[in-house]
């Protein structure tokens, strides 16, 4: 029998409980959900936007079926996450650094920073790529003034609130993802033959094929999800006999995530790349190359609205993942190192936490507005490529960590569970690096 488990947290056993009845077991869910959904929601960052628009643009239905592994990876990799910091009440950098050791921690960290400063730069990039279609109605909405002011937005809302408030504005931004939904709709799309792409694999076997789909993995689980949803189980504080709910919220959270992206895909299949299918000889296709690209390309194809609906969802990712993805990193930095850390903390309590939170703003800001053209793509490329060399790592020392019974207890992984989340190692972490190593040395990229 174990008798002590890590984090102070009692034994990890499954004492057989009464089932509650239906109103508490409600009460209970809606008390508990938050974490997973929120995370997986802000996957769908501008990056994952303008992976699936591309994806759509280009090869049509074709990658509909893609996304159902996908989503099953997604929901492995969250769901280990979120029992550890239920079992342990310990945040994913916490556990490493008492695990691994200091140096491991820090050279890891300490890549995940830069690599995270990146992706901050990425997001408010995405609020520059929405700023034209906007113009048209509100004509001094530059990205001047747009990034400027969802940075200002950002830092006032996460520092001036406690974590119930946060959590409620982040469950906003989840909502206004449904506009990507309804762009899906007003497109029109051949629903019969959208369900059977989805249904059979349509796999072709080109290399610009392999790299978008590769691309559609990656995108779906980012290293910095694994650190977020682990910090906000445990300043949620959910206990390990609450789980239950907690993983519903993490399934959930996947399920809506992907269906998300399915209409990204859905929208732009419907439009541009029908559009160009049909052609002339002698006629120029649509190039999409950016989120926005997409968001200016459905006006004329498939009206303001649609148009204005993507360029909203574009704006609300941006904004949304530019709140979470620098309060990720200011979470495992100071866990890891011991600093006081949470949203429920006054800057007093917690400097180096709100320090680091608003650096990664004010940087990624100022990256979009003052830092040539070239300089800002080499840095958000080379961002992406350090994220895929350290997401395979991330996901071994997480299964490390999950099938260590002195610190899992009866918790730890079944031997069912392990062959798919090794399976999803293996699988994801192979075709990052493949993706990574292809796209650094093609020509076209950025720092070629």
């Amino acid at each position: 029998m174990i008798d002590e488990v890590e984090g102070g947290r009692p034994p990890a056993s499954r004492p057989a409980v009464p089932r509650p009845r239906l109103w508490r077991t409600l009460v209970m869910f809606f008390s508990i959900i938050g974490p997973g959904i929120i995370t997986a929601n802000a996957d769908n960052d501008v990056g994952g936007i303008q992976t699936y628009s591309i994806a759509g643009a280009q090869f049509g239905y074709t990658m509909l079926w893609l996304l159902i592994p996908v989503t099953v990876a997604l929901v492995v990799t969250q769901e280990m996450c979120a029992r550890m910091g239920a079992v342990t009440g310990k945040g994913l950098a916490d556990l490493i650094r008492e695990n691994f050791g200091v140096k491991v921690t820090t050279i890891v960290l300490l890549l995940f920073v830069f690599g995270d400063l990146g992706n901050t730069a990425a997001e408010f990039a995405g609020i520059a790529y929405a700023s034209p279609v906007f113009q048209q109605y509100v004509p001094f909405l530059t990205k001047y003034v747009l990034v400027p002011l969802a940075a200002i937005f950002v830092f006032t809302m996460v520092t001036r609130g406690n974590y119930r408030i946060v959590e409620k504005v982040f469950f906003a931004f989840c909502v206004v993802y449904l506009a990507y939904v309804v762009s899906g709709f007003l497109v029109h799309p051949p629903w019969g033959e959208i369900v059977h792409q989805t249904i059979f694999p349509h796999f072709r076997p080109t290399q610009a094929y392999v790299l978008t789909a590769i691309g559609v993995i990656g995108t779906t689980i980012s290293p910095w999800m694994q650190f977020y949803i682990q910090s906000a189980v445990v300043e949620k504080g959910v206990r390990i006999k609450e789980y239950p709910y907690s993983r519903i919220d993490v399934v959930t959270g996947a399920i809506i995530t992907d269906v998300i992206a399915y209409f990204i895909i859905v929208a732009t299949a419907a439009t541009i790349f029908v559009h160009n299918a049909h052609l002339g000889a002698h006629q120029q296709p649509l190039s999409v190359n950016t989120a926005g690209d997409v968001a200016t390309a459905l006006q004329p194809l498939a009206g303001k609205y649609a148009s204005l609906l993507f360029a909203l969802g574009l704006l609300n990712a941006a904004i949304f993942t530019a709140s979470i993805l620098p309060l990720s990193t200011a979470y495992y930095v100071c866990e890891a190192f011991g600093f006081e850390s949470g949203v429920e903390n006054s800057f007093r309590q917690a400097p180096v936490f709100y320090s680091l939170y608003a650096g990664l703003i004010v940087i990624g800001g100022g990256i979009v507005l003052v830092a040539p053209d070239l300089l800002q793509s080499a840095i958000i490329f080379y961002s992406q490529v350090l994220n895929g060399v350290l997401l395979p790592i991330v996901l071994v020392l997480m299964l490390l960590l999950i099938n260590r019974p002195r610190l899992m207890g009866a918790y730890v992984n079944n031997l069912a569970f392990n062959v798919i989340a090794w399976a999803t190692v293996v699988i994801v972490g192979a075709l990052t690096v493949i993706s990574t190593i292809q796209t650094a040395l093609s020509p076209s990229n950025p720092g070629g």
